[in-house]
């Protein structure tokens, strides 16, 4: 089932979200429905504050973001629950982010280029990882949401003052998306 994105001004998306245990409900159908949510809209990574849930559980396919002829994939479609980030090192690069609880808008962000990670997939088993570049950033945009940190919080100063009149678009319900969203007012 597709479900709607909540968009930037929605209080769940400022909140640290909750670990759960296995005894989460339907924690199966809700992790389908965010993949089919996440597909619908066009991402590659989906967290469940973005649906209203403000529990530690995020998605992420990095795969379709890889060139179909290249031989050697280094992408990845995973499920992470309870995730805690254990360390982020290397050097500081600028890549442009986007975001589907604010859609129309982007910025170059800084992020360490190496990450760990622990975590438990979907069979409640513990995996702790290490990733690098995109697939690293991709993490840490994802596990700042289940910290209750928006993308655009990491923006440069003048950045974010020349997109605080569209911020406020999104918050009041003023923006065309290709998905549904749900908004605050």
């Amino acid at each position: 089932m597709i479900l709607p994105v909540f968009a930037f001004g929605q209080k769940v998306l400022k909140k640290k979200a909750e670990e759960i245990d296995k005894e989460y409900p339907k924690l199966e159908d809700l992790i389908k429905n965010m993949w089919d949510t996440m597909y619908n809209a066009s991402g590659v990574g989906l967290a469940a504050p973005q649906i209203g849930l403000g529990i530690r559980i995020f998605i992420i396919d990095t795969l379709q973001m890889e060139d179909e002829e290249k031989e050697e994939k280094s992408g990845f479609k995973k499920v992470f629950i309870n995730a805690q980030m254990l360390e982020e090192e290397g050097d500081i690069w600028n890549y442009e982010e986007g975001c589907l609880s604010i859609p129309h808008i982007r910025g170059d962000v800084e992020r360490n280029k190496k990450i760990k990670i622990k975590y438990l997939d979907e069979n409640w088993e513990e995996h702790i990882e290490e990733y690098e570049g995109i697939n690293a950033r991709v993490i840490q945009h994802e596990y700042d949401h289940i910290e209750g940190i928006l993308f655009t919080e990491k923006l440069k100063p003048l950045k974010r003052k020349l997109i605080k009149k569209k911020l406020e678009k999104i918050k009041a319900g003023k923006v065309d998306a290709d998905y549904r969203m749900k908004f605050a007012t």
